[in-house]
């Protein structure tokens, strides 16, 4: 299946189907201008098969757009996750492919959904660094973590963020003395925590302390957490990093 996206001067999306048979849009999916282009697309595709109830229309997004907003977090505001999902199952894709969601509500609130794993990037980076030890920067990534580390064999360090005295303290609950160490999660934002975790890791008797992100968004840049840690791994699911400090895993 083949199509064309037209983008207008006034920002309109329109779309156009050039060949006949199954439909498979892949998008990186962290933006509504995307989500409008997938609408349009499955739209037209909709038009040009109506009378094939034999083709499938797959639709896959690299980075979901609003995936950490997966509650309400404070009474009067919205559930933005609820409203991009409702949006993205309103087109009827026959199956929405997710890679490494935040957490497993996108998941449970996109119809036919299936996750895409990010084992594979880990594993790559992992055996590239000569079998380190897995870190997980708190409880909400430590599951996660711990499903790879049992997959590679690796030993796996567990940390959280905690308050004392109302000052965030990052602790880590293991043996780290002498031992290179691979930090896991799913995306970075800001970074702040990675910043704060390899200084701890390094502080215990961690040579070396690197960082696996499937989502690197770096939205404040990603000098600072590149000065904190030794290399960066990341897909390039959300954007494209052109940068000695960073390795990137292709998947769009």
């Amino acid at each position: 299946m083949i199509y064309k996206v037209n983008k207008f001067r006034d920002g309109q999306i329109s779309s156009k189907i050039t060949e006949e048979g199954n439909l498979n849009v892949k998008l990186r999916g962290n933006s509504y201008e995307d989500l409008f282009k997938a609408a349009s697309i499955k739209e037209a595709w909709d038009a040009a098969n109506s009378f094939n109830k034999m083709a499938t229309a797959t639709l896959t997004l690299y980075c979901l757009i609003g995936q950490r907003s997966d509650r309400r977090f404070h009474a009067g505001e919205s559930f933005d996750l609820k409203v991009i999902t409702h949006f993205i199952n309103s087109m009827n894709y026959d199956q929405v492919r997710v890679l490494h969601p935040h957490s497993s509500v996108s998941l449970a609130l996109i119809t036919n959904a299936i996750e895409i794993s990010h084992f594979k990037y880990v594993q790559m980076a992992y055996h590239e660094l000569g079998s380190p030890v897995l870190v997980s920067p708190d409880a909400g990534a430590y599951k996660a973590t711990y499903v790879i580390a049992e997959k590679l064999g690796a030993d796996l360090v567990p940390s959280n963020k905690v308050r004392v005295n109302n000052e965030p303290v990052i602790r880590v609950q293991g043996d780290v003395d002498g031992r290179e160490c691979l930090i896991v999660d799913d995306l970075a934002d800001g970074g702040r925590t990675f910043i704060n975790l390899a200084k701890a890791l390094k502080s215990q008797g961690a040579p070396k302390v690197f960082l696996y992100v499937t989502h690197g968004q770096f939205n404040s840049g990603f000098e600072e957490v590149a000065g904190a840690v030794d290399h960066i791994y990341c897909t390039n699911s959300y954007r494209d990093i052109v940068d000695s400090s960073v390795t990137q895993y292709t998947v769009l």
